[in-house]
């Protein structure tokens, strides 16, 4: 591996077939990296909500070492901010090498300075810095999968369990669609109770928790 001279930020093209799939096989791999670090956002956020979109990445000696999916928001109802990453739960740093990391912060923090923003968001899924402000609104709960299914089945709750063996029992089956109308249909009728409107090109996605790094 190069030394820490040749680590270089680059610019996702979403045009660009070659560094897409370099950038989806670093999320594949990344432990830091979620559903929402995918390269598709930048073309959902960009031309579903038209925001300015800077997905960065952190490479050296032809290897992607971390990742940062950032798009700009200027709204009249949620101000200016440069966010990683609007309309999802996470999108903050996700890399493997911490030199890497700080890189992505600090070209982040650039960016932000220079689009003159209020503020830059970060959603990581492990608090990074302890001196940012932290805005903690949400809880996402995490349960690994166990290696048997009775494992799994003893894991429930002993009421939830017996309504899962009540639908055993009555023969309850899953089917795999070949598309998302029947769930986005439903996505979009439990929001519509909720107040917030469906998002076209979203599929059911929401805010998360997030750090802040305010902008002089």
């Amino acid at each position: 591996m190069p030394d820490s001279a040749s680590l270089q930020i680059h610019r996702l093209d979403s045009g660009n077939p070659s560094q897409v799939a370099q950038w989806e096989a670093f999320v594949e791999q990344c432990p830091d990296a979620t559903f929402f670090h995918r390269a598709g956002w930048q073309t959902v956020i960009r031309d579903v909500f038209r925001h300015e979109t800077h997905f960065l990445y952190a490479e050296q000696g032809g290897h992607v070492l971390g990742v940062l999916p950032l798009a700009r928001v200027h709204s009249r109802v949620f101000g200016h901010s440069l966010t990683g990453l609007p309309f999802t739960v996470y999108g903050g740093v996700a890399a493997i090498d911490e030199a890497a990391a700080h890189a992505l912060e600090a070209e982040a923090q650039r960016i932000a300075q220079a689009a003159g923003v209020d503020h830059l968001e970060l959603r990581h899924v492990h608090r990074r810095h302890t001196d940012w402000p932290v805005q903690d609104l949400y809880v996402t709960f995490r349960k690994p999968i166990l290696a048997t299914e009775e494992e799994n089945m003893l894991a429930i709750p002993r009421k939830q369990r017996a309504m899962v063996r009540k639908g055993i029992k009555n023969a309850l089956t899953s089917a795999t669609d070949p598309n998302v109308d029947r769930f986005f249909a439903l996505y979009a009728d439990n929001v519509h109770r909720h107040g917030t409107p469906a998002r076209p090109g979203l599929r059911g996605i929401a805010p998360g928790a997030a750090q802040f790094r305010r902008v002089a």
